[in-house]
């Protein structure tokens, strides 16, 4: 990864005040080489589902995903491309990753909801299989809160979380139960020998998953994701190349 910054977004508005975003778009192209800048396909996007109609609602915001899009190409005159964020991490995964070699597998995502995404073939199906679960990291913070425990510390990127006691061991436990009833309930209807699990939570957390679906399902490899930094951002990135230079 060349260039890493974080923007603060405002609940009423989950985009970036623009200008702060085409400086942080100008800082990253200013970072790599002259040389490497003429190389650069374009801009991507990685974006929830509801982000848009958030945006466009919420406190009477006139932003929308579109028009920043839109405003971006006109700024920085390089084309814009947007993705779901779950389907652009299974992306960057299959791309990038431990995933690169597989055919057909499960993938998931921990972050502040537990989502999912089917591959088949190399292509990433988002219909049946999108599942989201309320066992990422907003439940553990609620449970955290709950007994009265700080939980700024699993927001912050760490490499390494202290001891957070029961109600960690608790979320924990709830997340290897819903990985696994999730791939019981697909196992019935698709086969795959494969499940890789990316989380915004850290690599020792995903290993330690991985390690309790191996045990249930003897048959099937479980993989931490091997794109562990910003695994969103890297498969938004990789979109204009994608677009640019790989055959549909």
């Amino acid at each position: 990864m060349r260039f890493h910054t974080q923007l603060p977004a405002d609940e009423a508005n989950p985009f970036p005040q623009s200008g702060d975003l085409f400086g942080a778009i100008r800082q990253a192209m200013t970072s790599l080489p002259v040389e490497a800048r003429s190389r650069v396909a374009g801009i991507g996007l990685a974006v929830p589902d509801d982000v848009d109609t958030m945006a466009a609602t919420r406190n009477g915001s006139s932003t929308s995903l579109k028009a920043l899009q839109g405003e971006i190409e006109e700024q920085i005159k390089l084309p814009v491309f947007v993705q779901n964020d779950i389907t652009a991490a299974a992306g960057g995964e299959s791309m990038f990753g431990v995933a690169k070699p597989l055919n057909d597998y499960l993938f998931f995502y921990l972050g502040a909801r537990l989502q999912s995404r089917l591959i088949l073939n190399h292509q990433i199906y988002k219909g049946n299989s999108s599942a989201s679960f309320d066992h990422g990291l907003m439940r553990l913070e609620s449970e955290l809160a709950l007994r009265g425990r700080p939980s700024e510390i699993i927001w912050s990127s760490s490499p390494e979380w202290p001891d957070l006691g029961e109600a960690y061991s608790a979320w924990l436990g709830e997340c290897s139960d819903r990985l696994k009833a999730s791939i019981s309930a697909l196992t019935q209807f698709v086969e795959f020998s494969s499940v890789v699990l990316s989380s915004y939570a850290p690599q020792k957390i995903a290993e330690a998953l991985c390690d309790d679906i191996g045990r249930e399902f003897p048959g099937i490899e479980a993989l931490p994701a091997r794109v562990s930094i910003s695994p969103k951002a890297v498969g938004a990135a990789s979109l204009p190349f994608s677009s640019r230079f790989m055959i549909q």
